[in-house]
Protein backbone atom coordinates (compact mmCIF):
# COMPACT_ATOMS: atom_id res chain seq x y z
CA UNK A 1 0.00 0.00 0.00
CA UNK A 2 2.81 2.38 0.93
CA UNK A 3 4.67 1.73 -2.31
CA UNK A 4 1.49 2.25 -4.32
CA UNK A 5 1.03 5.66 -2.68
CA UNK A 6 4.72 6.42 -3.22
CA UNK A 7 4.33 5.57 -6.89
CA UNK A 8 1.54 8.10 -7.24
CA UNK A 9 3.58 10.68 -5.36
CA UNK A 10 6.41 10.28 -7.85
CA UNK A 11 4.14 11.58 -10.59
CA UNK A 12 4.43 8.60 -12.93
CA UNK A 13 2.85 8.36 -16.37
CA UNK A 14 2.69 5.65 -19.01
CA UNK A 15 6.02 6.95 -20.25
CA UNK A 16 8.84 5.86 -17.97
CA UNK A 17 10.32 8.18 -15.40
CA UNK A 18 13.86 7.93 -14.07
CA UNK A 19 13.71 7.57 -10.29
CA UNK A 20 16.12 9.53 -8.10
CA UNK A 21 18.39 7.48 -5.79
CA UNK A 22 16.70 8.81 -2.66
CA UNK A 23 13.44 7.25 -3.90
CA UNK A 24 14.78 3.80 -4.78
CA UNK A 25 13.37 2.42 -1.53
CA UNK A 26 9.87 3.51 -2.58
CA UNK A 27 9.88 1.07 -5.51
CA UNK A 28 9.03 -2.62 -5.70
CA UNK A 29 12.40 -3.41 -7.30
CA UNK A 30 14.28 -2.46 -4.16
CA UNK A 31 12.68 -5.41 -2.34
CA UNK A 32 14.32 -7.85 -4.74
CA UNK A 33 17.82 -6.40 -4.81
CA UNK A 34 20.32 -8.70 -3.09
CA UNK A 35 21.72 -6.08 -0.75
CA UNK A 36 23.11 -8.90 1.40
CA UNK A 37 25.47 -9.82 -1.45
CA UNK A 38 26.63 -6.27 -2.13
CA UNK A 39 24.17 -5.62 -4.92
CA UNK A 40 23.48 -1.93 -5.54
CA UNK A 41 20.95 -0.06 -7.68
CA UNK A 42 22.52 2.37 -10.14
CA UNK A 43 19.57 3.25 -12.36
CA UNK A 44 15.82 2.75 -12.11
CA UNK A 45 13.04 3.55 -14.56
CA UNK A 46 9.41 3.24 -13.52
CA UNK A 47 6.11 3.40 -15.35
CA UNK A 48 2.65 2.76 -13.92
CA UNK A 49 2.90 -0.89 -14.96
CA UNK A 50 6.61 -1.75 -14.96
CA UNK A 51 9.96 -1.14 -13.29
CA UNK A 52 13.36 -1.52 -14.92
CA UNK A 53 16.10 -1.70 -12.32
CA UNK A 54 19.79 -1.75 -13.28
CA UNK A 55 22.20 -2.96 -10.62
CA UNK A 56 25.87 -3.90 -10.63
CA UNK A 57 24.89 -7.60 -10.88
CA UNK A 58 21.68 -7.76 -12.89
CA UNK A 59 18.74 -6.14 -14.62
CA UNK A 60 15.56 -6.57 -12.59
CA UNK A 61 12.27 -6.20 -14.47
CA UNK A 62 9.14 -5.94 -12.38
CA UNK A 63 6.66 -6.74 -15.13
CA UNK A 64 3.06 -5.59 -14.76
CA UNK A 65 0.26 -6.51 -17.18
CA UNK A 66 -1.36 -3.13 -16.75
CA UNK A 67 -1.43 -0.12 -14.49
CA UNK A 68 -4.84 -1.24 -13.17
CA UNK A 69 -3.60 -4.61 -11.91
CA UNK A 70 -1.56 -5.14 -8.75
CA UNK A 71 -0.17 -8.43 -10.11
CA UNK A 72 3.53 -8.31 -10.98
CA UNK A 73 6.00 -10.83 -12.40
CA UNK A 74 9.60 -10.53 -11.27
CA UNK A 75 12.25 -11.24 -13.92
CA UNK A 76 15.92 -11.14 -13.07
CA UNK A 77 18.65 -11.15 -15.73
CA UNK A 78 22.11 -11.59 -14.22
CA UNK A 79 25.06 -10.35 -16.28
CA UNK A 80 26.88 -13.63 -15.59
CA UNK A 81 24.17 -15.57 -17.44
CA UNK A 82 22.73 -13.12 -19.97
CA UNK A 83 24.63 -11.23 -22.65
CA UNK A 84 23.66 -7.63 -23.40
CA UNK A 85 23.68 -6.60 -27.05
CA UNK A 86 22.10 -4.32 -29.69
CA UNK A 87 22.04 -1.23 -27.45
CA UNK A 88 20.32 1.66 -29.25
CA UNK A 89 19.18 5.11 -28.11
CA UNK A 90 16.51 6.88 -30.13
CA UNK A 91 16.45 10.60 -29.45
CA UNK A 92 13.25 12.65 -29.46
CA UNK A 93 12.00 14.73 -32.38
CA UNK A 94 10.38 18.13 -32.05
CA UNK A 95 6.92 16.77 -31.34
CA UNK A 96 7.93 13.63 -29.43
CA UNK A 97 7.26 13.42 -25.71
CA UNK A 98 9.74 10.64 -25.03
CA UNK A 99 13.07 9.06 -25.93
CA UNK A 100 13.56 5.33 -26.36
CA UNK A 101 16.29 3.01 -25.13
CA UNK A 102 16.38 -0.42 -26.77
CA UNK A 103 18.63 -3.39 -26.03
CA UNK A 104 18.62 -7.18 -25.95
CA UNK A 105 19.33 -9.27 -22.85
CA UNK A 106 20.12 -12.84 -23.87
CA UNK A 107 17.35 -13.35 -26.41
CA UNK A 108 14.87 -10.95 -24.77
CA UNK A 109 14.37 -7.55 -26.45
CA UNK A 110 13.62 -4.47 -24.36
CA UNK A 111 12.26 -1.08 -25.42
CA UNK A 112 11.88 1.53 -22.70
CA UNK A 113 10.34 4.95 -23.28
CA UNK A 114 11.42 7.76 -20.96
CA UNK A 115 10.28 11.34 -20.55
CA UNK A 116 11.91 13.69 -23.03
CA UNK A 117 12.99 16.01 -20.20
CA UNK A 118 15.18 13.23 -18.79
CA UNK A 119 16.99 12.45 -22.05
CA UNK A 120 20.39 13.54 -20.69
CA UNK A 121 20.14 11.17 -17.74
CA UNK A 122 19.07 8.29 -20.00
CA UNK A 123 22.22 8.88 -22.02
CA UNK A 124 24.23 7.86 -18.94
CA UNK A 125 22.46 4.50 -18.87
CA UNK A 126 22.92 4.11 -22.62
CA UNK A 127 26.68 4.60 -22.27
CA UNK A 128 26.81 2.11 -19.39
CA UNK A 129 24.92 -0.63 -21.25
CA UNK A 130 26.90 0.01 -24.42
CA UNK A 131 30.17 -0.44 -22.52
CA UNK A 132 28.88 -3.57 -20.75
CA UNK A 133 27.89 -5.02 -24.13
CA UNK A 134 31.36 -4.22 -25.54
CA UNK A 135 33.13 -5.87 -22.59
CA UNK A 136 30.94 -8.98 -22.85
CA UNK A 137 31.63 -9.23 -26.59
CA UNK A 138 35.38 -8.78 -26.18
CA UNK A 139 35.54 -11.30 -23.33
CA UNK A 140 33.59 -13.87 -25.36
CA UNK A 141 36.13 -13.57 -28.18
CA UNK A 142 39.06 -14.02 -25.79
CA UNK A 143 37.39 -17.01 -24.11
CA UNK A 144 36.78 -18.68 -27.48
CA UNK A 145 40.40 -18.04 -28.48
CA UNK A 146 41.60 -19.58 -25.22
CA UNK A 147 39.41 -22.62 -25.78
CA UNK A 148 40.69 -23.04 -29.33
CA UNK A 149 44.29 -22.72 -28.14
CA UNK A 150 43.72 -25.40 -25.52
CA UNK A 151 42.18 -27.77 -28.04
CA UNK A 152 45.12 -27.30 -30.40
CA UNK A 153 47.61 -27.87 -27.58
CA UNK A 154 45.84 -31.07 -26.53
CA UNK A 155 45.90 -32.35 -30.12
CA UNK A 156 49.63 -31.66 -30.45
CA UNK A 157 50.43 -33.37 -27.13
CA UNK A 158 48.33 -36.40 -27.98
CA UNK A 159 50.05 -36.82 -31.34
CA UNK A 160 53.52 -36.43 -29.86
CA UNK A 161 53.27 -38.72 -26.84
CA UNK A 162 56.12 -41.16 -26.32
CA UNK A 163 55.70 -44.87 -25.80
CA UNK A 164 56.87 -44.77 -22.19
CA UNK A 165 54.00 -42.55 -21.16
CA UNK A 166 50.77 -44.40 -20.60
CA UNK A 167 47.57 -43.06 -22.14
CA UNK A 168 45.86 -42.91 -18.75
CA UNK A 169 48.65 -40.83 -17.26
CA UNK A 170 48.70 -38.45 -20.20
CA UNK A 171 44.92 -38.10 -20.19
CA UNK A 172 44.97 -37.28 -16.48
CA UNK A 173 47.62 -34.60 -16.95
CA UNK A 174 45.83 -33.09 -19.95
CA UNK A 175 42.55 -33.02 -18.03
CA UNK A 176 44.13 -31.30 -15.02
CA UNK A 177 45.89 -28.78 -17.24
CA UNK A 178 42.73 -28.06 -19.25
CA UNK A 179 40.65 -27.54 -16.13
CA UNK A 180 43.23 -25.19 -14.60
CA UNK A 181 43.60 -23.27 -17.86
CA UNK A 182 39.87 -22.74 -18.49
CA UNK A 183 39.20 -21.90 -14.83
CA UNK A 184 41.86 -19.21 -15.00
CA UNK A 185 40.39 -17.82 -18.23
CA UNK A 186 36.85 -17.86 -16.82
CA UNK A 187 37.88 -16.10 -13.61
CA UNK A 188 39.56 -13.35 -15.63
CA UNK A 189 37.07 -12.86 -18.46
CA UNK A 190 33.68 -13.95 -17.11
CA UNK A 191 32.55 -10.72 -15.45
CA UNK A 192 29.67 -10.88 -12.98
CA UNK A 193 29.88 -7.40 -11.40
CA UNK A 194 29.81 -4.30 -13.61
CA UNK A 195 29.68 -1.79 -10.79
CA UNK A 196 32.82 -0.04 -12.04
CA UNK A 197 31.18 0.62 -15.41
CA UNK A 198 28.04 2.11 -13.86
CA UNK A 199 30.14 4.17 -11.46
CA UNK A 200 32.04 5.64 -14.41
CA UNK A 201 29.12 6.64 -16.60
CA UNK A 202 26.17 7.31 -14.32
CA UNK A 203 26.21 10.71 -12.63
CA UNK A 204 23.49 10.75 -9.99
Amino acid sequence: MFKKMASEALGLSDIGKIIDPQDFDKTDSDDYVMHEDGEKIYFLIKTKADEYCFTNLAIIHVDGDSAMSSKRVLKRYTYSQHTISSVVLETAGKIDLDVELAFVVGAVPFKIDVQKQQANRLTDLYKSLLRVAEIMHENAIITNMANDSLNKAVTVLQNSRTSDVTLDDQYSKLTDFGFTWMTSVRNQYHVKDFGDVFEKYINN
